[in-house]
C-alpha cells in the first residue's frame, strides 16, 4: 500500500484529497477516476483559496471514510493528522469549535473499527485545539470511544489530571454532570477500580446540591446505585448527605 507522503510541491492537504479520490475511484475505470479525482482536487483548492476550512476538512473525511477499510492504519493516521491539523487554520473560537466537532464525530463514529488507532488521533486532534471547550468536547468523543471500543486503559491515566482539565476547560454543571457519570461507568467496567467509579459517581451526585426536587429526581438511579454500592463495601467509601437526599427525593 501506497503511504501518503505529501511533497513540497503539494499542500499536505490537497495531496490527501488526491490521494483518498483515487482510491475511492480506483474501480470506477480510468476516464470516471480521472475526472473524480479532478473535480474534487479542484473543489479542495477553491476552499483552501477562501479559506473555507470547514468545507475543506467535511470534503476530505467523507473521502477518508470511503477508504478507511483499503487502507494500512498507518495511512489512516496519516490522512487524518492532516486532516486534524486542519483545525490550527481556524480563524475564530467558533470556527475552531465546529471543525473539532464535524472531525471528532467521524473518528469516533466507528468504536469498534481500530478503537485504538481512533483514540490516538482524538488526542492528537485535542493537542491542536486552543479552545477549551473544543478540548472538552473532544476529551467526551475519546471518553465515549474508548469505552464503547473496549480500549479504556488508555484513558483512564487521564483521569488523575481531572482537576486540572476542570480548571482548563471551565464547564458549567451540565457538562460537569456528562463528564462525571461517563467516566464513572468507564471505570465500573473494571472491578479493581470500583473505589475510583464510586468517587466520580458521588462527583456527579454532588452536582445535584441545593437543586429542586424535579431536578435532583434525575440522578435518582444513580443515588440507588451508589448507595447499593456503598452497602457492599462500606469500608471503602464515604458517603455525602447529598447521596440520602437524592435517594429519598
Amino acid at each position: 500500500m501506497t503511504t501518503v507522503v505529501p511533497t513540497s510541491e503539494e499542500d499536505p492537504a490537497l495531496a490527501v484529497v488526491r490521494f483518498t479520490s483515487e482510491l475511492a475511484w480506483a474501480d470506477a475505470g480510468p476516464e470516471v477516476s480521472a475526472r473524480q479525482v479532478t473535480g474534487l482536487c479542484l473543489e479542495a483548492q477553491e476552499r483552501m483559496v477562501m479559506n473555507k476550512w470547514l468545507e475543506l476538512a467535511s470534503l476530505m473525511l467523507t473521502s477518508a471514510d470511503l477508504i478507511s477499510s483499503k487502507v494500512s492504519e498507518k495511512d489512516l493516521e496519516c490522512i487524518f493528522t492532516v486532516i486534524c491539523n486542519l483545525v490550527t487554520k481556524s480563524e475564530s473560537s467558533d470556527e475552531e469549535l465546529e471543525m473539532a466537532k464535524l472531525i471528532s464525530g467521524k473518528i469516533s463514529q466507528q468504536p469498534n473499527d481500530k478503537p485504538a488507532l481512533r483514540l490516538k488521533i482524538l488526542f492528537n486532534l485535542y493537542n491542536l485545539l486552543e479552545n477549551p471547550y473544543s478540548q472538552f468536547h473532544v476529551y467526551m468523543k475519546a471518553l465515549n470511544l474508548a469505552f464503547n471500543g473496549k480500549v479504556a486503559e488508555h484513558i483512564v491515566p487521564s483521569f488523575k489530571k481531572m482537576d486540572g482539565f476542570l480548571k482548563e476547560w471551565n464547564i458549567g454543571i451540565s457538562d460537569q454532570r456528562e463528564l462525571f457519570l461517563t467516566i464513572s461507568n468507564v471505570l465500573k467496567e473494571n472491578k479493581s477500580s470500583a473505589k475510583d467509579s464510586f468517587k466520580f459517581l458521588t462527583k456527579y451526585l454532588a452536582t445535584f446540591s441545593g437543586e429542586d426536587a424535579n431536578t435532583m429526581s434525575e440522578a435518582k438511579e444513580e443515588a440507588v446505585r451508589a448507595i447499593v454500592e456503598f452497602v457492599r463495601a462500606p469500608d471503602m467509601f464515604q458517603v455525602s448527605y447529598t447521596l440520602n437526599e437524592l435517594a429519598l427525593s
